[in-house]
């Protein structure tokens, strides 16, 4: 089966073997659409990890180098929340071998790029996906290269270097950290394993949707509430929503709210302003560096994705991501700040007085709305993505 990239700006179709990173008119590269399929039967009796949807991923049929990458990634429990809150689960994709959610797309695309014949890759990560690809291409095989911001928790540099991962620390932005990553990557001519710009990762994280689908029932939830700063986990569930729909296994998509900082919001002022792209933001400093991304590469499809689902983006405070961490920690969950940030929106809009406008537009608190009667009757998945011990 071919399979091939295809730019988001001008439509010209790419190899996945070329090392370019995106199009040189300046276009990001997507995957092009190819036939999917989830028999039931032969999912059912796969192991409990996100390789059961092999017809749904984008790799050959006979290819089977997956099998030395995979740590038993995915299918991550769904755990309900306490009886004071039955109409809502958390997805514990902090469960994972490195633990974050990031494990997802590196698996798929470290398995992609060893299928590629790929021998050396480069990421840059403000943590989480640097962990993850180091740990992947470990498995595969692979030198790697990780970019990461100075500041970045000492736990996770620890971590990639672990892996045997060259870690190279850049002083300045998570913005500063990317743009060394892709000098390095131009000078040398290597395969760019970026969670942002490549189309591959992507294809991992979307099975984050296909899993809630099937332990639920068959069915998606009314809500999904994301943590967003580069988008990887809003738009890999908004691209599994968007299989499923394809194959005829849901009716509709579920509402995406996808939540900021807002000490660092460019998404969430674009969402407000009805703009088709955010513009770049100051980054006034926040505890959940996941998503302290000031500048999002995919903001546009971010936002498209957004508003397709009828959801909606709004932001909370330092006090409140801490809070919401302090919550879950009382409940057993230990997780990261940014692992928090989804509960924290989650708990803005429980709480929130009927028709506060919480994002300043009509259509976020139309949103919050809807969801708050959505609630009691189960219809609401809150991601936890990053495990505690990862915090500096």
């Amino acid at each position: 089966m071919a399979f091939q990239l295809v730019c988001s700006r001008c439509q010209q179709i790419y190899e996945p073997g070329s090392l370019l990173w995106r199009c040189p008119c300046g276009g990001l590269f997507d995957l092009a659409t190819f036939p999917i399929s989830f028999p039931r039967e032969r999912i059912n009796s796969r192991p409990p990890t996100l390789w059961r949807y092999l017809e749904a991923l984008p790799f050959d049929p006979n290819y089977v180098g997956w099998q030395k990458v995979t740590m038993g990634e995915g299918y991550t429990p769904l755990v309900q929340l306490p009886i004071q809150q039955p109409g809502a689960w958390f997805k514990m994709d902090y469960s994972m071998p490195t633990l974050s959610f990031k494990d997802r797309g590196a698996a798929v695309l470290i398995a992609k790029a060893a299928e590629l014949g790929v021998e050396h890759v480069i990421a840059d990560s403000s943590g989480n996906a640097g962990t993850a690809i180091a740990a992947y291409a470990a498995r595969a095989g692979i030198t790697c290269d990780i970019y990461v911001p100075a500041s970045a928790s000492s736990k996770k540099l620890k971590q990639i270097a672990a892996h045997g991962a060259s870690v190279h620390a850049i002083a300045g932005s998570r913005e500063d950290t990317a743009a060394a990553a892709i000098a390095a990557v131009e000078r040398g001519g290597v395969f760019y394993a970026s969670h942002v710009y490549n189309p591959f990762f992507y294809q991992g994280t979307k099975t984050y949707a296909f899993e809630i689908w099937e332990q639920l029932g068959g069915h998606m939830p009314d809500s999904l509430i994301l943590p967003v700063g580069n988008g990887t986990l809003v738009l890999g569930a908004y691209y599994g929503c968007q299989d499923l729909l394809r194959a005829g296994l849901i009716e509709r998509l579920p509402r995406l709210l996808a939540v900021q900082a807002e000490n660092c919001a460019p998404l969430a002022q674009a969402f407000e302003h009805n703009e088709a792209d955010a513009a770049p933001v100051e980054n006034k400093g926040t505890v959940a560096e996941g998503i302290a991304i000031a500048a999002p590469a995919r903001s546009r499809q971010i936002l498209a994705a957004l508003r397709e689902s009828h959801g909606a983006i709004i932001t909370v405070s330092e006090a409140e991501i801490e809070t919401a961490r302090l919550g879950l920690a009382r409940q057993g969950l230990y997780v990261e700040p940014t692992a928090a940030v989804p509960y924290a929106g989650y708990l803005c809009a429980l709480n929130a007085p009927e028709g506060q406008n919480l994002a300043n537009t009509s259509v976020a608190a139309s949103y919050l709305n809807e969801m708050r009667q959505a609630i009691p009757q189960g219809q609401v998945v809150i991601s936890l993505c990053g495990a505690g011990l990862k915090a500096a």
